[in-house]
């Protein structure tokens, strides 16, 4: 599943694409994503114009100059392709699935407009869009997700607090939306190594430098990530056909059985499955 560095470089791609263009025509192949498209989405944003693509956490979210809000999930397989008559190229994938181009299967919502369209594959159909009336349904439907590892409240006193007397590891909170939106197991196995945090301790039992470590290397990888162009686990480019570069400076994510990167560390790199999840550290400096 993409994590919030991918989400957040197709949010600027389309953005760059889409943004103050009007939607000609949608065009709906299978209602039935992992949630059932309505029967009037095609009303909703037919011939509305677009002000801006943002992003939260994993979502993407679209506004229209009526005040309606279209949200994008990606799932574990989605990608929007970008097809634009007047600058045909070969990669047209702003996300990092599948196909660096279109493929032929599972293309399941178009948007039309003037000169180019956006079309949504997704194989396994778990993505799903949601339209939001107003601004108020908008927060309403994130209200029960945790702030961003960038936003002011994910400080030391919100994780101190949210960690008392929890008995579950550490790594399944980085995961957990509720606690923090946006991360992923990817970037989880990141943030604990760079910490020196075994991911596997429980919650209430960090100590106040871990929990700082945690704030700070949140922020700072999850930030190179984005710069860096998201992560190339399956193939991920933008729309220009540049891959992402960030997977090139993990130090534990797929890295299980390599010795461990850190100077002076004699360690290596184990991968432990918890919860059906994969998790890989160091066994010597994330004891």
């Amino acid at each position: 599943m993409p994590e919030l560095p991918e989400v957040e470089i197709v949010r600027q791609s389309l953005n760059q694409k889409i943004k103050q263009k009007s939607i000609k025509k949608v065009i709906i192949r299978n209602r039935n994503l992992r949630f059932k498209i309505t029967e009037k989405f095609e009303n909703y944003l037919t011939s509305k114009k677009i002000i801006k693509v943002d992003r939260f956490s994993k979502y993407l979210i679209i506004h229209f100059e009526n005040g309606f809000i279209c949200i994008i999930h990606l799932g574990m397989s989605g990608t929007i392709h970008i097809l634009d008559q007047n600058n045909p190229v070969n990669f047209t994938n702003t996300s990092f699935y599948n196909s660096p181009s279109l493929p032929k299967k599972h293309n399941h919502v178009e948007f039309i407009f003037d000169t180019f369209k956006l079309i949504y594959n997704d194989p396994r159909r778990f993505g799903f869009f949601e339209i939001m009336k107003n601004e108020s349904e908008l927060k309403k439907r994130f209200k029960n997700l945790g702030p961003e590892p960038f936003n002011k409240r994910f400080n030391l006193n919100y994780v101190i607090n949210y960690f008392k007397h929890k008995n579950k590891d550490i790594k399944s909170f980085l995961i957990d939306q509720k606690f923090v939106s946006g991360i992923g197991n990817i970037y989880a196995s990141e943030i604990l190594f760079a910490g020196k945090i075994n991911p596997f301790k429980k919650a209430r039992l960090l100590n106040l430098r871990e929990c700082k470590q945690i704030i700070t290397n949140s922020k700072k990888i999850l930030q190179r990530a984005i710069i860096k162009g998201g992560s190339s686990i399956r193939d991920f480019k933008d729309v220009l056909g540049t891959q992402g570069n960030y997977q090139k400076e993990f130090k534990v994510y797929r890295q299980d059985g390599k010795r461990c990167k850190r100077s002076k560390c004699t360690g290596f790199i184990k991968k432990k499955i918890a919860s059906n999840r994969s998790t890989f550290f160091c066994i010597i400096c994330q004891k």
